[in-house]
């Protein structure tokens, strides 16, 4: 066997196991969705059939009994809307410490990093607390509030070491053009990100 066929037969081998592996991780979400389509019969039917009428009737079902659909939308806003502030904070937080290093910016990277090491539940009488003081208790803005500061840290950490791999000459050559801190992060960074 020569070099190249060798080589052709361990791509073709990492590539079946490749597609073995997607299939197996993924064949269960695959059937949990064909089977939300499913009449309760279908579903249950032995052998399984892979050929079948679809159906709306199981989530009309589930709106009826929960107006599921309502809260779905709060999912959807409050993990949209904790994203956004998530990248409005964390974006010139990293920003600033990946161009603008003190001595102390390793510190406060460790120490914000060290507070996803805490256990939930070990905040999650503090923030009842504030929450109920604030009068945010059963309140969108509570939970997003929440999300955001949760994963502030690990959001700052991520784009923080994206920032610490571009090179300082093209953000000093877009200020040599008369970029202003806004236009070095909208037109010069965001773009890279992009890719």
């Amino acid at each position: 066997m020569t070099l190249q066929q060798s080589r052709r037969l361990q791509s073709l081998l990492l590539g079946t196991l490749a597609w073995a592996i997607a299939i197996l991780i993924f064949f269960p979400i695959f059937w949990m969705v064909m089977t939300s389509f499913k009449t309760e019969i279908d579903a249950f039917a032995t052998p399984p059939q892979f050929l079948f009428t679809p159906t709306l009737e199981n989530y009309l079902h589930i709106n009826e009994r929960s107006d599921y659909f309502s809260f779905a939308w709060n999912s959807v806003v409050i993990s949209f809307s904790a994203t956004a502030l998530c990248l409005l904070i964390a974006v010139p937080a990293a920003y600033s410490m990946a161009f603008y290093e003190t001595k102390r910016t390793k510190g406060t990277l460790l120490w914000m990093l060290s507070t996803k090491m805490l256990p939930p539940v070990g905040v999650l009488m503090p923030i009842y607390l504030l929450a109920k003081s604030f009068g945010l208790l059963d309140t969108r803005i509570a939970l997003i509030v929440i999300y955001t500061l949760i994963n502030l840290p690990i959001v700052v950490w991520m784009i923080y070491t994206y920032f610490k791999d571009i090179p300082k000459d093209i953000l000093e050559a877009a200020r040599l053009d008369g970029a202003t801190l806004w236009q070095e992060m909208v037109r010069v960074l965001l773009p890279i990100a992009k890719g």
